[in-house]
């Protein structure tokens, strides 16, 4: 866009009035006066809500436009000319009023966290990057994980020095989860069945001898075996028929001949096997 007085004959491209002698604009090759330059062109202010003329500047954001003596902070009535600014529900707000109603406050020295500074967050506190720090060894903790208790914080070396229980298996700090068993504590993972090494945590388990055991493990090992089957009778309250020193399932405790179940009857046995009394008197 320019603005220069004609020499020479040209009219307006819109009112088609003569330019001679008279200021105009030129804008893409057409030539117009002021007057209908400013009607077809130029905006209103958002904040007067005056024409912004051709002899104002007209500063331009998101499409909204402002006269210059306009573009004032919603809060101090600050120039936010040439000076960075920042939005909030319309508003036009400088970097220091913005940061003192919006941005969030460090939770260790109570000032404003400004915006373009690196912010460190963690379960919705906000940390300024060298307010948080140890609370034990005073450094910051930057990226690295911590543990936060009792509302302070430690990088995992302090809090395992000064809080971490030690697994009675392994002696490694316990630093999350972990299990206690007999008022002693584990990992997880180290608290496993003796026999096939399977995590026991979720799951019913034994123990013997000071060492634990899945259910599983310990029936194969120490249950008793049924004398029809052979296969363990399990623990947890499963039904067996006991006599003498031998055990049997109560759905393995069958006559030897006729297969009836002998379980609430009378049987006889003869040598290791056991009869009902039609088989056995036969």
């Amino acid at each position: 866009m320019s603005t220069s007085k004609m020499a020479e004959r040209y009219d307006c491209s819109e009112c088609k009035e003569s330019l001679y002698g008279q200021k105009y604009i030129l804008k893409e090759e057409s030539h117009y006066c002021i007057k209908c330059y400013e009607t077809l062109f130029s905006h209103n202010c958002e904040v007067c809500q005056l024409l912004i003329g051709c002899t104002s500047k007209d500063l331009s954001y998101k499409d909204r436009h402002w006269h210059s003596e306009c573009f004032l902070c919603n809060k101090c009535s600050r120039s936010l000319v040439d000076r960075p600014f920042a939005t909030k529900d319309d508003m036009l707000l400088c970097i220091e009023c913005y940061s003192n109603e919006y941005s969030a406050k460090c939770n260790a020295c109570l000032k404003t966290i400004m915006p373009g500074t690196k912010k460190m967050e963690h379960k919705g506190n906000s940390w300024h990057e060298n307010c948080l720090t140890c609370n034990r060894c005073q450094q910051p903790i930057g990226t690295r994980s911590f543990v936060q208790k009792d509302a302070n914080n430690y990088c995992l070396p302090c809090y395992e020095k000064q809080f971490a229980q030690q697994c009675i298996h392994c002696k490694m700090p316990i630093t999350t989860g972990g299990v206690n068993y007999r008022d002693q504590p584990w990992h997880k993972e180290c608290f496993v069945c003796i026999g096939c090494k399977e995590q026991l945590t979720g799951q019913r388990f034994t123990s013997r001898d000071d060492f634990t055991y899945c259910l599983n493990c310990f029936c194969n090992l120490f249950a008793k075996k049924c004398a029809s089957c052979t296969t363990p009778i399990s623990l947890g309250g499963s039904k067996y028929i006991s006599f003498e020193q031998r055990q049997w399932h109560n759905d393995c405790f069958n006559c030897k001949r006729c297969c009836v179940s002998l379980v609430g009857r009378g049987f006889l046995t003869s040598k290791d096997d056991i009869l009902c009394p039609d088989c056995g008197n036969f």
